[in-house]
């Protein structure tokens, strides 16, 4: 997947698909064709997760060339990641415990012969083999292809979907806490109860355009079993009144800070985090990315005469003051907020996030019928 790592390159990308490719989406975007996937999808979403673009812009830009029935299907997955966010967020629970089982899985696994095969690419399923090199190698999985994998994954070769998820963290260019730790889940049937996602031979061979057929995979499994339930906990999301003066923390997944909703606000000093000390490891690719992405920003803010200081994540407690930071979201960065014992940081959530997860309590279908609520609040 060839990318430049810029908010300008970005734009470009997301003009080019409203003018060109917008229009078919619907129809076309669970295809996924040898070197034509430009032809079915936006590739915005490593832009989406870092914050490079946001759903409002995305929405506003493509409403203003489209009606909202043109665009809804393609403005709904974009808006998937609030909805995914939102539920996480309601369930922090869920998100450390996962951590936690995965360490364990990890050591049980380590040498384990099929996960190994697996991590390699060197099963008996050549269409997975070609995934796991197209993952390793592009940084991107088509959506459609990542259900399969992780089907593929979890029923075929009876690996733990929590290491699943853990291997699109290391390289996928748009990995994101919630929609990749809860995508999974979906898949293995715990997270829809009883709902599992199961891969079909006639189903990939039908959207690779016959290139994979015959395929022997499992087909009839039943969902995974659920260990436990969470449950919502009462969680407010309240800006606090902002204080001039004051510093502001930047995380890599909030990387247009010029287009936040918070740019207006008189900070004294402006840092961008930097976050290498992770629990799931991330390949020197994906680190690269941020890196880029982050250098990106602080060029934009430049220009606008905002000076900024790249940190460590380690080290914010060196500020001897009380600080604001636009939210994370639940992840790793706030889980290094947490261990670090980090209380002297404020977080300022984005408005579209205050307003949205209150939908997001219950099933993707409530949300989805308040998108059109949220975009005429936002767009």
């Amino acid at each position: 997947m060839n990318m430049e790592y810029t908010r300008n390159e970005a734009k470009r990308k997301l003009n080019h698909f409203i003018e060109n490719k917008l229009i078919s989406y619907s129809k076309l975007r669970n295809f996924n064709y040898d070197n034509q996937n430009q032809l079915t999808t936006s590739f915005l979403s490593p832009y989406i997760s870092h914050g490079i673009l946001n759903e409002t812009e995305i929405a506003i830009e493509s409403l203003k060339k489209h009606s909202f029935l043109k665009c809804q299907k393609f403005i709904e997955e974009i808006f998937w990641r609030i909805y995914w966010r939102g539920w996480l967020e309601l369930r922090p629970k869920l998100w450390s415990d996962y951590i936690v089982t995965l360490k364990k899985i990890q050591n049980e696994y380590k040498d384990n012969d099929k996960y190994i095969e697996a991590l390699q690419g060197k099963t008996n399923i050549e269409c997975f083999n070609d995934w796991v090199n197209e993952l390793k190698e592009k940084n991107y999985l088509h959506n459609h292809v990542r259900m399969w994998f992780a089907s593929i994954w979890i029923f075929t070769l009876n690996l733990p979907w929590q290491l699943g998820a853990a291997f699109f963290m290391k390289y996928l260019y748009d990995g994101d806490s919630a929609s990749n730790t809860l995508s999974w889940r979906w898949v293995a049937g715990i997270q829809t109860i009883g709902k599992h996602y199961l891969a079909k031979e006639w189903n990939i061979k039908k959207f690779t355009n016959a290139k994979y057929a015959n395929i022997k995979i499992n087909e009839t499994a039943l969902p995974i079993q659920k260990d436990r339930n969470y449950s919502i906990i009462s969680r407010k999301f309240t800006n606090p009144n902002i204080l001039e003066n004051k510093k502001l923390l930047i995380f890599e997944n909030n990387l247009s800070f010029e287009f936040s909703d918070h740019f207006n606000e008189k900070f004294k000093k402006v840092f961008i985090v930097k976050n290498n000390n992770r629990k799931i490891e991330l390949s020197k690719k994906v680190i690269d990315l941020k890196n880029n992405l982050i250098e990106d920003q602080i060029n934009r803010l430049s220009k606008k005469s905002i000076i900024c200081d790249l940190i460590d994540i380690k080290e914010i407690n060196k500020i001897n003051e009380n600080v604001y930071a636009l939210y994370p979201y639940i992840g790793e960065n706030i889980d290094s907020i947490k261990s670090n014992d980090m209380n002297q940081i404020e977080f300022l959530y984005r408005k579209i996030d205050q307003y949205s997860w209150q939908f997001c309590n219950k099933g993707f279908f409530n949300f989805k019928n308040n998108i059109p609520n949220i975009i005429q609040k936002f767009c």
